[in-house]
């Protein structure tokens, strides 16, 4: 298959650059599963962007700055902050519904925030942005989709003048099991995030960090892999599979409670419930650890029942069908992983160290989040980068066309007739032992012995891999598992660079914020170790 671009998923990133660039490019959209699955389906807070009169782009950034731990790159968090008008318009033409209140929005404030400046749908904010995109998309006619079709490995060529830039993408038919092999001009990687490298995560069952380990084994530039996110209140249920309870939860009065019905954040910070994401899920996480229990409580019944009830029905149904009444009882709730800070170090048009390859939404990392992501800056990232990187692609005069030649598949990706001598449950086994190692070692407490452990673990783990692929037939889970394993890997090797807690990254063996050990960046890529970006004078260096 040839095409103009090749968009590695589905969500608001990928939607949103196929959509503007859709106006003089020829668009094929791969999605892993159908084009509806996304991290931004299940996305409930809303998205972030000053538009009232008692709120201003300082205030905003001043925000996204101080969740960020010191680490934001100011040009980019002004850059995103000064586009939320113009990207929540877009959204709007696009026929997103946020709820309104007499005629205005109805905004509502997040963890971290100093203003209330959240639009939302409801609490399905993520379903209302999808439903909106895909049917906007569905009816260009310069888009096609691929569904069922996930991304195996980039390919890379050289241009004219020796420059070796991204040439086309080898993929897996999930449907036929076959592979096909797509040339493009240009690749964008809208993959979204990599929470099913946890055990315990709020992310959908795609979140496997394909975006990440695919550029990683291309060469490029990954950044900052050690930040990861992790929600403070997911719903504790054996059948919930960490169901998220949004921030805004907590944004509208939610009380955090002991078992035996105390509040507890007060003791941890000034904002107590609305301090930001690192240090409300390290306070639970420590709360647990103390008295032995396995959750805590989110008590929204300081809100009338019908406030609650109109407010956050799908939450409230959802709680119910696992036996709770949000309006009238405390909830048991969790932490568990949710975002993902790092990524493919981008410029501030979605462009990544590889020329051609793009990277917009959660997969990337163009400096806004820092060492924690302030909520519901996530949706936003991704439609301003979205529309970016199109702009960048379309306003290129010299855009490097593909020849349509491409290079044959590796043989150990075309070899799928050969017997399998790896059992299933060698696969399953190891797909859980890379996700329960990476909650136990390397979750919201970290210790350098058990980050070393880790490595060890996921190298010995990594050559297991590599020998199933060279046994059996390429399948989804056995992709999936390779690129898991990859991200866990960078994860730990990122954690161990850093010698200091900052934001979302707390080890018991550096346990104080240190300007003077601090990494600015953690890069790691393809043939090279860990490279330290040193802070500027700035930082007191």
């Amino acid at each position: 298959m040839k095409t103009d671009c090749l968009v590695l998923g589905s969500g608001i990133g990928g939607l949103a650059f196929a959509i503007d660039a859709s106006r003089t490019m020829e668009v094929v959209i791969a999605t892993k599963r159908d084009a509806n699955e996304s991290n931004t389906r299940y996305a409930q807070g809303g998205v972030a962007g000053v538009m009232d009169s008692d709120d201003s782009f300082d205030m905003h950034a001043a925000d996204t700055i101080t969740a960020g731990a010191g680490l934001c790159h100011p040009e980019t968090v002004d850059l995103v902050v000064r586009s939320a008008p113009s990207g929540i318009e877009w959204l709007i033409d696009s026929g997103v519904r946020f709820t309104e209140d007499h005629g205005r929005f109805d905004l509502t404030k997040e963890g971290g925030h100093s203003r209330r400046r959240v639009f939302h749908a409801g609490d399905i904010t993520g379903i209302e942005i999808q439903r909106a995109l895909l049917e906007r998309a569905r009816s260009i006619p310069n888009i096609t989709f691929l569904e069922n079709t996930m991304g195996v490995d980039l390919w890379l060529r050289e241009d004219a003048s020796g420059t070796r830039r991204v040439g086309g993408a080898f993929m897996l038919d999930r449907d036929r099991g076959r592979l096909l092999t797509v040339t493009a001009d240009c690749i964008v990687l809208a993959t979204g995030g990599a929470g099913k490298v946890y055990l315990y995560t709020s992310n959908p069952d795609v979140a496997t960090g394909d975006g990440v380990a695919m550029a990683f084994r291309a060469g490029a530039r990954i950044s900052n892999m050690e930040f990861f996110q992790f929600h403070p209140t997911c719903l504790y249920h054996p059948r919930a599979k960490s169901f998220l309870l949004s921030e805004a939860l907590r944004g509208e009065g939610g009380i955090l409670r002991r078992v035996d019905g105390t509040p507890f954040m007060h003791d941890y910070h000034p904002l107590k419930e609305l301090a930001p994401r690192d240090i409300v899920a390290r306070a639970i996480d420590h709360e647990m650890k103390m008295s032995g229990h396995d959750h805590v409580l989110l008590d929204m019944t300081a809100r009338s029942p019908d406030y609650i009830e109109n407010r956050f029905p799908n939450l409230t149904a959802t709680c119910r069908t696992f036996g709770y009444d949000l309006p009238t009882e405390p909830v048991p709730v969790v932490p568990a992983a949710h975002y993902m800070c790092g990524g493919v170090r981008t410029d501030l048009d979605g462009r990544t160290s590889i020329p051609g390859l793009f990277a917009v939404g959660e997969v990337a990392c163009t400096g806004l989040h820092g060492a924690n992501r302030l909520a519901s800056n996530s949706l936003l990232e991704a439609v301003v980068f979205g529309r970016r990187a199109a702009a960048a692609v379309m306003e290129c005069p010299d855009r490097v066309r593909t020849p349509d030649d491409a290079p044959d598949p590796p043989s150990w990706m075309r070899d799928t007739a050969v017997s399998s001598n790896v059992e299933n449950v060698m696969v399953t086994q190891d797909w859980d032992e890379v996700r329960r190692l990476m909650w136990n070692y390397v979750g919201i407490v970290r210790s350098n012995r058990r980050l070393n452990a880790a490595r060890r673990r996921l190298d010995l783990v990594s050559r297991e891999i590599r020998d199933y692929y060279l046994q059996s037939p390429l399948t989804p889970d056995l992709v999936e598992l390779r690129n898991i394993a990859g991200v866990a890997n960078l994860i730990v090797r990122s954690a161990l660079s850093r010698q200091e807690t900052r934001g979302l990254h707390f080890n018991v063996d550096y346990p104080e914020t240190d300007d003077r050990r601090c990494l600015h960046d953690t890069e790691i890529w393809l043939g090279v170790n860990t490279r330290v970006q040193k802070l500027g004078p700035t930082r007191g260096e």
